[in-house]
Parts: C-alpha cells; structure tokens; sequence
C-alpha cells in the first residue's frame, strides 16, 4: 500500500492542464507588457513556481475554512459571530490564550511586517484616490475585464454566481467598496476598514476554496485549485503596477515617489491576503516582470469570459457609458481581446479628452498642497457616487461569509 501510494504521487501532475496550454497566444499578449517591464529573457525557474503554486494554497486560511465549516455543536468550530468579534477586537479574553485556527490565523495577520511604513500606506492611498475616475476605468477595463481572456478565475466567478446577470453590478461594487476602504485615510490600521475587508476577504477566499475543492464541480487537474497562491497573486498585481500602468496610458503623469508609494500600499494589502513573500514586490518593474510570466503561463479564453465581460458592459448606465467602457477596452486591450471576449469593437473617442484633462489634473493640479487636497476630495465624491449606483440604493458592503 505504501508503495501504492508513492507511486501515485511521483505520477501527480506537477502542474495544471492549464500550465502554458495556450503558448503562442500567450506570447502575443505578453509582449508588450514584456517591452514594459524590461524583460530580457523568459525566467523559466519562475515559470516552475508560477506552475506549481497552482496547486498551492493559504494553509492559514485553509486552516481557518476547515474550522468554520465544522458541524454545529463541535467544540472547535469557528462561528460568524466569534470571526467577526475577533476582527473587532471583541473577541473573549480566552480566544488569546487558546490554541484554535481563529487564533492563529488572527496572529497571523496582526503579526505586521517590520517592513511595513504606515506613512508609506498613507501616502499610496492618497495617490490613488486623486486619481478618482480615472482609477476606476483602468481597474474595470484593464484589470478586471482584461483579466477574463484567460479561463481559471473566469471560469471560478461563473461557478460562484459572482459577475453574471443581475448580480453583476453588485458584485463590482463590492470591489470598489473594497478598493476604497483599501486606500481611504487611516484604512489599512489594525482598526482601519480597509484592514478588516482585506483580512475578510481572505476567509472568503478560503472558505470559496475549500468549498469547491470538495463539491465536485471544479477540475483541479486541469484548473489548479480555485483560489491558488499564482492567482492570488497575479490578482495583487492588477490592482497595484496594472493599475499604476493603466493610469499612465490615460494621460495621469505618475512621479516616482507616487509609484513606490502605491506599490508599498499594495505589497501590505497583499500580505495581509496571504500573497506569498517572494512574490510582494517593491517597483512596478519588478511586478511587470512577474506579470508577464503569469501571462505566458494561461490558457485560452474560455465561455466565461465572454459571459462576465458582456454582464459588465451591458451593466453599465446608459449607451455612453457603455461605449466609454468599450472604447477603454479598445484602447487597452486592442481588436483581438474583444473579439475573444465577443464584444462589439469600438473606437476610444473618449480617451483624447480624457488623456488632455489628466494630463492638466496630475500635471499641474496635483503639484500644489491645495490641488492635491482638492483632487482627494473629488476623487472620493465621485467613488462614493458611483459605490452607490452600482449597488442601486441597497448599503455597500463586501460579500459576506457563508454561515457552513
């Protein structure tokens, strides 16, 4: 039986089916963000990592999930309530001392890296949120869309319910409620919103993988796990040096000391999510080049991509907004992504005006104290603004946890 057993893990695929299942494609897309970042030559050691964490998980949260999916009446189960106390500071004096999951996963995100300079996070924070509109078009088009020409993820949020029919603009909301509380001032302290979300976020994403690792409805074999440490981080980059990126081909001039401070910004975000070490960069460069070979890694896209994408567009308030969003896409994404994602091609007849008025706001608004304050200020308007159509009057929040 040992013998069994060895063998079948030496026969264990070291990587997904979807491991480089679509090479040529990939190539093509990855090349310009390869130009971007500098890259001389493909790292094929980062190549096997990228592969094999795949298949890897948040042991601390998968730990965590294990306890809050046990059955009611079971002495070591993590309730909602004890969760959402212990996010709080309310847990019981005992919890502490306790050696349970909830225990050590809280002292896992409260033990913060000496690394981490709140002054830093702040001033990330504030970068982003001068950026206003303009941050939320390049992390709805390049990001999140961008992201569904690919089949893994896509393919989860299908499975989940998350971005499809009416729930679409729901669930966007969610992430822009997120990405607000995220950079709002004071939001990543242990008694920030931003913390709390992002360690919720965590759990949930914990809880999505235990689920479906054991419901019978995802193919590990080809897919990897649902939520795996590739993705996840992969998933960190499109918010930080993505975003950073995006922003830039709009005409919003980033200095130097903004970038560092974003991507600081984004490399605690992401530690708290259990981002793996090696894979929490400094400078957009260094992410770019991680990035690009998260790129030459996909497979093709897959039926979810077009679902998510066209329930995004078709989301969107009104025809003009709709073909904002579209020509964003072009602009971003060329001809080929669209019609992979079978959306209408458009042209970006909005980008012009929208690349001249950046170029005045963080080219020359944002080199006064008082314009900096002013654009903060509108930046966090408009968010708020646009948190509240999306969720079409209902109270913003962040998907909850299901009670197992």
């Amino acid at each position: 039986m040992d013998a069994m057993v060895a063998r079948e893990q030496v026969e264990q695929p070291r990587y997904p089916g979807r491991f480089r299942a679509a090479p040529e494609r990939s190539r093509r897309i990855a090349r310009p963000l390869g130009l971007v970042a500098r890259v001389r030559g493909v790292d094929e050691e980062l190549l096997d990592r990228i592969g094999t964490r795949m298949v890897a998980r948040d042991e601390v949260g998968a730990d965590l999930a294990a306890a809050m999916s046990r059955p009611r009446g079971d002495a070591e189960r993590v309730t909602m309530a004890a969760f959402h106390r212990a996010l709080a500071r309310g847990e019981p004096e005992g919890h502490r001392r306790a050696d349970t999951a909830l225990a050590r996963f809280l002292a896992a995100v409260e033990d913060t890296p000496s690394w981490v300079d709140f002054a830093q996070v702040e001033r990330g924070g504030r970068a982003l949120r001068r950026m206003g509109r303009t941050l939320d078009d390049v992390l709805l088009t390049l990001s999140l869309i961008g992201g569904y020409r690919f089949g893994g993820p896509a393919d989860l949020l299908v499975a989940t319910g998350g971005l499809t029919g009416s729930t679409a603009m729901r669930r966007l909301g969610e992430t822009t409620e997120w990405a607000r509380a995220v950079i709002s001032p004071g939001g990543m302290r242990r008694d920030g919103e931003g913390w709390r979300l992002t360690v919720h976020v965590r759990a949930m994403h914990a809880l999505v993988n235990r689920r479906f690792e054991t419901n019978g409805r995802w193919d590990v074999g080809h897919w990897g796990l649902p939520v795996n440490r590739s993705d996840q981080a992969a998933t960190l980059g499109l918010f930080s040096s993505t975003g950073l990126l995006g922003a830039r081909a709009l005409g919003w001039v980033v200095t130097p000391a903004e970038s560092r401070a974003v991507m600081h910004l984004w490399r605690y975000v992401g530690w708290l999510l259990g981002v793996d070490d090696d894979w929490l960069f400094t400078t957009e460069r260094e992410q770019n080049h991680f990035l690009h070979h998260v790129l030459l890694v996909q497979d093709d896209v897959t039926p979810a991509g077009p679902a998510l994408a066209g329930a995004l567009v078709a989301g969107q308030r009104g025809e003009w907004q709709r073909r904002h969003v579209l020509g964003l896409l072009r602009w971003f994404l060329g001809r080929e992504a669209l019609r992979d994602l079978q959306l209408p091609d458009a042209f970006p007849w909005t980008v012009p005006p929208t690349v001249l008025r950046n170029l005045v706001l963080s080219g020359l608004v944002a080199r006064t104290r008082a314009g900096r304050r002013l654009l903060e200020r509108r930046g966090d308007a408009w968010t708020r603004a646009e948190i509240g159509r999306r969720f079409a009057g209902a109270r913003p929040g962040v998907a909850a946890l299901p009670d197992s």
